[in-house]
């Protein structure tokens, strides 16, 4: 709620949580440290596994081995010294993979009494009275790569590394494998076959802009990167470029308690691909349709064998031209160059410092529309013109990552980004229709807009061991500040004939302002939580969030200077049951809220937009398994939205919407050769009040109410492999009035791959039969879907 004159009310839910949080400290004295479980690794040695890992110093060898079979390793760098091993590609097991590492080495790999270690020894001796390498199955970092494309673990949802199956809230985790055997090529591929997620609302679009739906919401609000978010000033966006994602995650519902504002759908979470110690080269080719180049580079490697310090540069170079065309011909043509070097200091095994830098440089044609003719019906004829039209975006980002454990029990953790974005974009849009109903009058507009973001989120790590109670404790403040300033101008531009268009006139730059204002958005955030696990079976995960958030706004055209204040509270309350052979019901009550700009008709300011949910759910995530299992329904409800009145379009906040859905997921492994992805969303959405008397009891416009995916994915053997899929897209409203609705449609997806040494060669296929629709026609502006693309990847490792 807006900070009026309740200070009082907020100063007693800070108290609480400064209570809860002294109150857990408090039961210290009568816990002990938890102690790590020792987990069998002759599961991990039986089950055959993808691998591919280049010749390297044995060491690295023997730890990239581990990692894609999902085990984490520790290693006696005095046994391994020196010697180096060949190149292990292919399917096998983890077994066979050592063996194949080993060989000429004069090591051998063994598991220790009850199987419940591997000792590297030398061959014939025993292992015991030796250095060891250990490794221990099961312990996937919640931040690193996704052996295979089934996570069990992530840090999205609680800030600290939970299992999937104790989380109480929906959350689907994409990682690097999934993402190279589906050829995805931007975010919104990246997401498309999760549920609860629309994608690609208005088409297929050249610029770069990343159009996500989370719940029947968009998610511009829920961009994250490594956890701390990218909040736009519209149009200003931050850009993704996925080749530099080690995962991505996406968080159903309200949560504002983890992230603070934020709309009700949820977040999407973009992992960056960091150091490693590992030594990976890895050069990436590909050519496709619409004469799409892309160059990829990911080198990673400590700067010395025993060195603290490691390094990772990855970088992507894209040349492509759009789908369409104007009508003579020309291709709107983008390019792109994203640079992402990173360094990692690990001075000790408690304490970690990683460095991140991002620059990336996005430069398209912007002219994705089409006009409409005097019949009402599309044309083939684009509104701008490409001597004028032009979209560049250019974004730095610089921050930190820092771990410090004190303990067994404690440890604080620090990340820091700093952002700079910056947006110089020019239009030319159709104005009026003439009384010849083929020629349009037409209006150019630019903008010349700068974001620059500052985050800084600062948390406490706390583990208490009790006999039959253990908790995981969390404490943080974090601090958000965006500074937003838009020039943007209008003029006139020539007409438009539809019979005879004409392009590469010379149009002048506008020079009539349009807006000339500069916004600063700060947000202080306190938050805790409480994960607590009783008999090993029972989680209940309790979390408290305080912001305090402050904009200011100063127009230059109108010679204003706006603030407001707004202070609001939130919660989220979840319980998991373990049920046993990984079964785990789940419910669970979240909160969100987003700041809103702005006065009512009486001038008095917007209070922020909130967001309430209640979850039911149940997850399947079976130990020394590939498999995955989620479904849920929920009831999602966000009240104070802003809405206008159809007849005197005076703004009143009295807007409110409701989503209720069903959600599937599951990820398997179906045999030794079979990966399985499918997902399926029904949403039944109703806007419940408006100021809008024509949308009230409709469902929102652009919002399909089904959803579904199926992806396969075979290993023939040989290097061989092939895999193909389906996305369905339901129905969606073409208005608010719910008077025309779009059809449901099918696309069809394909990949084969072959794999030899450090080779790899695959073709991916987008919209495989090549189907022509519309993504959505919005008020009669019809969105054209994207054409099947076919793509060529060559992939050298080394």
């Amino acid at each position: 709620m807006r900070k009026t004159n309740s200070k009082g009310i907020h100063s007693i839910r800070i108290s609480a949580i400064i209570l809860a949080c002294a109150g857990a400290l408090a039961v210290m004295g009568g816990m002990q440290p938890a102690q790590a479980q020792s987990l069998s690794s002759s599961a991990a040695l039986s089950v055959e596994k993808q691998f591919s890992v280049p010749a390297q110093p044995l060491g690295q060898s023997i730890n990239a081995l581990a990692r894609q079979a999902g085990v984490a390793i520790s290693v006696d760098a005095s046994l391994v010294a020196g010697k180096t091993a060949p190149a292990v590609q292919g399917a096998m097991t983890l077994g066979e993979a050592l063996d194949k590492a080993l060989a000429g080495s004069g090591l051998a790999a063994s598991t220790t009494a009850g199987g419940s270690a591997i000792a590297i020894g030398v061959a014939g001796k025993t292992s015991s009275v030796l250095p060891t390498l250990t490794v221990n199955a099961g312990l996937e970092s919640a931040d690193g790569p996704v052996p295979g494309y089934v996570a069990r673990r992530s840090a999205t949802a609680t800030k600290t590394d939970t299992p999937l199956s104790e989380i109480p809230q929906s959350i689907s985790v994409i990682g690097r494998t999934e993402m190279e055997a589906r050829g995805v090529q931007d975010m919104m591929d990246v997401v498309a076959q999760t549920p609860g997620v629309s994608v690609n609302v208005y088409g297929a679009d050249n610029r770069g802009w990343e159009y996500i739906n989370l719940r029947g919401f968009n998610a511009y609000s829920g961009n994250f990167r490594d956890g701390l978010p990218q909040t736009p000033f519209i149009p200003v966006y931050a850009m993704t470029e996925t080749y530099g994602l080690e995962r991505v995650e996406v968080l159903r519902g309200p949560a504002s308690v983890m992230f603070g504002q934020g709309d009700v759908g949820g977040v999407v979470n973009r992992i960056s691909k960091t150091p490693t110690g590992e030594r990976i080269r890895e050069v990436e080719v590909q050519y496709g349709s619409f004469d799409r180049k892309q160059l990829g580079v990911d080198l990673r490697d400590r700067f010395g064998e025993n060195s603290d310090l490691s390094y990772r540069l990855v970088g992507v170079a894209l040349d492509s031209n759009d789908q369409d065309r104007y009508s003579d011909g020309r291709r709107i043509n983008r390019t792109r160059y994203a640079l992402s070097p990173s360094l990692r200091w690990q001075p000790s095994a408690a304490t970690s410092l990683t460095v991140l830098t991002e620059f990336l440089k996005n430069d398209s044609g912007e002219d994705p529309y089409y006009a409409i003719g005097g019949d009402g019906k599309l044309t083939n004829v684009k509104m701008g013109d490409y001597s004028f039209s032009k979209f560049r975006h250019e974004q730095t980002a610089l921050g930190y990552q820092l771990e410090h454990a004190f303990n067994d029990q404690w440890k604080l953790r620090q990340n820091f980004r700093y952002s700079d974005t910056t947006l110089k974009r020019n239009v030319v849009w159709v104005d009026e229709l003439q009384p010849d109903r083929h020629t349009y009058s037409r209006i150019a507009r630019t903008w010349d807009d700068r974001l620059r973001q500052t985050s800084l989120d600062t948390q406490l790590h706390g583990k208490l061991q009790g006999d039959i109670v253990t908790q995981t404790l969390l404490f943080g403040v974090d601090w958000n500040e965006n500074r937003g300033d838009a020039n943007r101008f209008r003029g006139a531009a020539p007409d438009l004939d539809l019979l005879n268009p004409v392009y590469g006139l010379s149009i002048p730059t506008p020079q009539t302002p349009l807006a000339n204002y500069a916004q600063t958005v700060s947000q202080l955030g306190v938050y805790a939580q409480d994960q607590i696990k009783l008999l090993d079976r029972w989680v209940l995960t309790l979390g408290g969030r305080q912001d305090q958030v402050r904009s200011v706004t100063d127009d230059a055209l109108n010679s204003t200077h706006k603030v407001q204040n707004d202070s609001v509270f939130s919660g989220r309350v979840g319980l998991s049951y373990l049920l046993g052979n990984g079964w785990a019901p789940y419910a669970s009550y979240s909160e969100s809220f987003l700041p809103s700009s702005g006065v009512d008709i009486n001038n008095n300011p917007f209070k922020p937009s909130r967001g309430k949910q209640s979850e039911l759910g149940v997850k399947f995530l079976p130990e020394n398994s590939r498999t995955m299992f989620a479904a849920a329904i929920f009831d999602l409800t966000k009240t104070n939205v802003v809405t206008y009145d159809n007849l005197t379009g005076d703004a009143r906040q009295i807007g409110k919407q409701r989503t209720r859905g069903l959600e599937l997921e599951a990820k398997t492994e179906i045999g030794r050769r079979l990966n399985l992805i499918a997902s399926y969303t029904k949403l039944n959405m109703k806007v419940l009040e408006s100021a809008d008397a024509t949308e009230v009891g409709k469902v929102p416009a652009t919002m399909a109410d089904r959803t579904a995916s199926l992806w396969l994915d075979y290993d023939a053997g040989g290097g061989f492999g092939f895999g193909g899929g389906v996305n369905y897209v339901g129905p969606r409203q073409n208005d608010e009035a719910n008077t025309s609705v779009q059809g449901g449609y099918s696309l069809f997806n394909a990949m084969m791959r072959y794999e030899y040494g450090p080779w790899l060669l695959r073709l991916n296929a987008a919209n495989l039969l090549n189907k022509n629709y519309y993504s959505i026609c919005y008020h009669g502006e019809c969105y054209q879907g994207a054409e099947r693309a076919v793509s060529a990847t060559v992939k050298y490792r080394f």
